[in-house]
This record gives structure tokens, C-alpha cells and sequence, in this order.
């Protein structure tokens, strides 16, 4: 059984393409145009927080959209038994919504995206991808979404990520499931068709044998809008 089949049926993913939709509305209106504070040198972090302040105060409000957005939100991970505090994450937005039947949380990790093969090393690594695979991201939720911000094109970016998806080296520890066609990735986007480029599918269990929790990635880029800022942070960033 695919992720797909377990979870597309009954689960209300209206909700969350409302969301992400308007996150992307966001992202279009602040990358517009060249701001002092928000272009591509501005760390990660810092982007990460406007954005989730801009969606929620302005574009959610504007579509009269539910639910509840927030940044830097802590995840603990604790031994009961011991009191020991195992791990503790910080995620860069999450947006929430319920309703009578399920409880919804859709983390979206966000890592800047260069054409420089450190870049999406990190994109995929233990401090992107990875959290939704090994760590403590995501736990219980049958989505997730990754965001690269371009500080390149994307097409010196975005097609050697899917190359690097299909490197038997890394598929091991991201626990990848292929598709009935045998590619690391699904494309277009079976989760978010209309934003999302591909979505990435893993099995959260150490022996991959699928019997424990599936989690499916959905992989959203978001450009700045001016390429000459692109090309500059890009070559700053090497």
C-alpha cells in the first residue's frame, strides 16, 4: 500500500492546498520587488518569520481563511520513564486546523537553494529533509512540505536535487519508497498539483519495511523575483 492509498481517501486536504496556497501568495507579494530587509542574502530564519507574520495577518485574513500559523515552534522529544529530555527541534512554520474528525498540523521546513552542491546537500541532509524521515518532524502527520528558497534559477537548482534523489547513497538514509515506475519522486505533485514541483515519499520505520508510519513530502520552491539579486547572493554564498 502506497501513502496515497492510506491516507488520501478520508483525509480533508482542502484545508492545508488553502494554506499553502496562500503561503505562496505571501512569499509572491514580499519577493516581489528588492526590500531591506527581505531579499536573499537575509538569513533563513529571518525570512521565514516575516513570511509566517505576512500570511497570517494579511493573506489568510484576506481569503478569510481558519486555523492557526506559527514559526519557531518547539518539539520535544521525552523519556516518560526518566524525565530525560531526548531532543527538542525547532520547526520554521507550521499551520494547524481541526475540526471534529482530525487534528491537522502541516510543518513546512524552509532551506535556502543554490546551484552549489553544499547547498542541497543541506536541503536534503539531517537539517532538511531528513528531520521528516529520523527526527521527531512531522510525527504522526501523513504530509509535510519542504520549501527551497532560490538564490539561484531554478534551473540551476531544482533539476540536480531530483538527481540527487536518485543516488542509491542517499535514498538509503532518506528511506525512500519508490514509485510503481521505479523514480525517487512523484511529479507533478500528487499532494499540492498546482504549486508543488514533486513530492518525496518515506517510510519513518529504520527497516523501511513500510509497517510503521509513511510520511509524503510535498517540495515547494520560492524564487525572488529580481534575477540580478539572485545571481549576486548566489556567487556571495559559494
Amino acid at each position: 500500500m502506497t501513502a496515497e492509498q492510506g491516507w488520501r481517501p478520508a483525509f480533508p486536504l482542502r484545508p492545508l492546498t488553502d494554506a499553502v496556497d496562500a503561503l505562496c501568495e505571501s512569499w509572491r507579494v514580499l519577493a516581489a520587488i528588492h526590500r531591506p530587509h527581505f531579499h536573499p542574502r537575509i538569513s533563513e530564519p529571518s525570512l521565514t518569520r516575516v513570511l509566517k507574520v505576512h500570511v497570517e495577518n494579511v493573506t489568510a485574513r484576506q481569503r478569510g481563511l481558519l486555523g492557526m500559523w506559527s514559526a519557531e515552534t518547539v518539539i520535544n522529544r521525552v523519556n516518560f520513564e526518566t524525565g530525560e529530555l531526548i531532543e527538542e527541534r525547532r520547526t520554521d512554520i507550521v499551520y494547524g486546523w481541526n475540526d471534529e474528525k482530525i487534528g491537522i498540523q502541516l510543518v513546512f521546513e524552509f532551506k535556502k537553494l543554490s546551484r552549489h552542491k553544499r547547498s542541497q546537500t543541506n536541503y536534503l541532509g539531517q537539517n532538511g529533509l531528513l528531520r521528516f524521515v529520523t527526527g521527531i518532524y512531522g510525527q504522526r502527520q501523513p504530509i509535510a512540505a519542504m520549501v527551497g528558497i532560490l538564490i539561484d534559477s531554478f534551473e540551476r537548482c531544482v533539476p540536480q536535487l531530483r538527481e540527487a534523489l536518485a543516488d542509491v547513497t542517499l535514498a538509503r538514509p532518506l528511506r525512500l519508497r519508490p514509485t510503481s515506475t521505479g523514480y525517487p519522486y512523484h511529479r507533478p505533485s500528487q499532494i499540492f498539483p498546482d504549486v508543488a514541483e514533486f513530492d518525496t515519499e518515506h517510510d519513518k520505520s529504520p527497516e523501511g519495511t513500510g509497517t510503521d508510519e509513511v510520511v509524503r513530502v510535498a517540495h515547494l520552491f520560492f524564487p525572488f523575483d529580481y534575477a540580478a539579486a539572485n545571481e549576486e547572493a548566489c556567487d556571495r554564498e559559494r
